[in-house]
């Protein structure tokens, strides 16, 4: 009896696991960050372009360095945005904004929306996890 309500339980555990929506690559991604994203802005200053991650179609995030990440939503839909391996990002001298676009490939997507990301706040709750981990 023991074992048919173990394999029971078993069974409704494995079918409760593969009826759970997965999350997408961009879904991870911003999920990790969504504390972490601010109110709109218009422009940001990035002297240099350090790296970037797509998280969809219509969204990415840009790096200017190792302290400061922006979360950049597309007008519409970008082709390519999410299998490309490089984009470019209009300026204005050594300003970006909601005036700019996203070249990819033969693409240009202009950019609707700017979202600043605190990855020092992010960094600082990460150290704090590490260092006092909490009991299971």
């Amino acid at each position: 009896m023991k074992t048919m309500l173990a394999l029971l339980l078993a069974a409704a555990l494995a079918a409760s696991c593969a009826s759970s929506p997965k999350r997408s690559h961009g879904e991870r991604v911003l999920a990790r960050y969504e504390g972490y994203i601010g109110a709109p802005i218009r422009d940001f200053t990035a002297f240099r372009q350090d790296s970037w991650q797509s998280v969809s179609r219509t969204q990415l995030i840009l790096w200017t360095d190792m302290s400061h990440a922006y979360l950049i939503t597309i007008t519409g839909n970008c082709p390519d945005l999410m299998f490309t391996d490089g984009i470019r990002v209009t300026s204005t001298g050594s300003s970006i904004s909601t005036f700019d676009s996203v070249i990819v490939r033969r693409h240009r997507c202009p950019i609707e929306e700017i979202r600043p990301i605190d990855i020092r706040h992010m960094r600082a709750d990460e150290k704090e996890l590490r260092d006092n981990p909490q009991p299971a």
